[in-house]
């Protein structure tokens, strides 16, 4: 299928797990893509993974003025953007009594703060039809020990979709989010718990999803294709819950 046939889309975060997922599934859709990542290594590993319709931009999401600098690194290899991922998260949990300044900065600044001020640098480079996705998480919706400070800034991108939406409507730029349950990648694996204690983690949350599994990054990908196609040309401000039934049954 062609469904972002010679559309140009920006994945932050995109040389690993869902994001690279999704920068596959755009490449087979005909797009060409622009990924984001802050190690150079992985960036690069990614970009000759993916192939020539493929470029790597190094861009760290929680540092705002390398965040400033996308919209001329993005237009000195394409002049316009069609499609925006904004994919690059971390995820950190912890009892309340253990967070200070600094873990509760770290998320912010890359969730929130990293997310919004990437869509307002690159909107100048968006036209008419332009799609934006957001990665929220159904951690926006559910309560979880620990998790208290990694909700917050899922919640807080998850307003951006109605909002954005109702402010971008006279430049026809819809913004919908997506947000997965539990999926295997390797943010799993930076989730600040000690090793011995991470597949017992996994147990006790696979046992949560009704299906049984974790999802995988190619099933959430699917969707941001579909936000990002013209096949979601009718919606805006909208959120998939893509989590196996873990939010709402």
């Amino acid at each position: 299928m062609n469904r972002l046939l010679n559309k140009t889309a920006v994945i932050t975060g995109g040389n690993s797990g869902i994001g690279l997922a999704t920068a596959k599934e755009f490449i087979s859709e005909g797009a060409r893509v622009i990924i984001t990542g802050r190690n150079q290594a992985s960036l690069d590993k990614a970009v000759a993974e993916l192939g020539p319709q493929a470029y790597g931009v190094l861009s760290d999401t929680s540092k705002l003025a390398q965040v400033r600098q996308l919209r001329s690194q993005v237009e000195a290899i394409f002049p316009s953007v069609d499609v925006l991922f904004l994919n690059a998260g971390i995820a950190q949990f912890s009892p309340i009594e253990a967070v200070d300044e600094a873990f509760f900065d770290g998320q912010f600044d890359t969730n929130v703060k990293g997310a919004f001020f990437t869509i307002q640098q690159l909107l100048p480079l968006m036209g008419e039809g332009g799609s934006i996705v957001l990665n929220t998480s159904i951690n926006a919706h559910i309560g979880m020990p620990n998790a208290s400070i990694y909700a917050a800034t899922k919640a807080a991108v998850l307003t951006f979709a109605k909002n954005l939406s109702a402010e971008l409507l006279p430049r026809k730029i819809r913004v919908n989010a997506v947000s997965p349950g539990p999926v295997a990648t390797p943010l799993y694996g930076k989730l600040g718990l000690p090793s011995d204690h991470l597949e017992q983690t996994a147990n006790s949350i696979r046992a949560q999803v009704p299906i049984g599994r974790f999802g995988t990054p190619e099933e959430i990908a699917k969707v941001v294709v579909f936000f990002a196609s013209d096949d979601s040309s009718f919606i805006l401000g909208a959120e998939v819950i893509a989590d196996g039934g873990m939010a709402t049954l």
